[in-house]
């Protein structure tokens, strides 16, 4: 870590790890990045389940409070609130972030992920899975698009970190076989978010490949 990063930032190149690689850029946040190899197993690591001991990615340590977050949405929020960037003055307007980015834990990237591996990840065909998760996520673009028919963003009039949640999900859409144009507010939003430096910054560092290895202690080899 260089003297000039006050964040760690354990990631891989999936949607909840854009996430916060978006939000470092935007805020202009210095950060050490540790890409974790998921095929591999780096997540489940004992020196990794210390800082995350769900085993999932991403987590930051903030070096600055000695303070480690785990969970997207969770360091959204907490890096967005002790910056002020992308973070609303007022509780009402905190609220309706929080509420948003709750959309997108509780229910954009689970359906979304669900539909994503049966149809990419399952050895065998589950016609009845992904006819579930499908019609689940094009409501949930449903609910977008009405949305965004009503809001610039998806929160609030500005910018906020529920955009970027959502984000990164809901630009997955050729790769879930969903047709983008029939939600055309999503669709101009998507544009237009892609479309800033920060998320193609952002996004380009997910995807850059890491020359930090996370060291595996003699137990993970047990």
């Amino acid at each position: 870590m260089s003297s000039t990063d006050s964040i760690t930032l354990y990631t891989a190149n999936t949607p909840n790890g854009q996430k916060v690689s978006i939000f470092l850029k935007e805020a202009g946040i210095a950060a050490r990045q540790v890409n974790l190899d998921l095929s591999k197993g780096d997540q489940h690591r004992p020196d990794y389940l210390k800082i995350n001991p769900n085993g999932k990615i991403p987590a930051v340590v903030d070096h600055e409070a000695n303070f480690t977050v785990f969970e997207s949405g969770a360091i959204l929020t907490y890096l967005s609130s002790k910056t002020g960037c992308l973070w609303p003055v007022y509780p009402w307007q905190q609220s309706t972030v929080q509420q948003w980015l709750s959309f997108q834990i509780g229910g954009i990237g689970p359906m979304l992920g669900q539909l994503w591996w049966f149809l990419h990840v399952s050895g065998a065909t589950n016609q009845e899975a992904i006819t579930r998760y499908r019609k689940e996520t094009l409501r949930l673009y449903g609910v977008v698009n009405q949305r965004l028919g009503e809001s610039e963003f998806v929160a609030l009039p500005d910018y906020t970190i529920a955009d970027i949640a959502a984000f990164t999900w809901l630009r997955t859409f050729e790769e879930l076989d969903v047709d983008v144009s029939k939600f055309p507010h999503v669709e101009r939003w998507l544009k237009v978010i892609g479309a800033r430096p920060a998320v193609i910054e952002g996004l380009a560092a997910s995807r850059a490949a890491s020359t930090i290895v996370v060291e595996q202690s003699s137990a993970a080899e047990n």
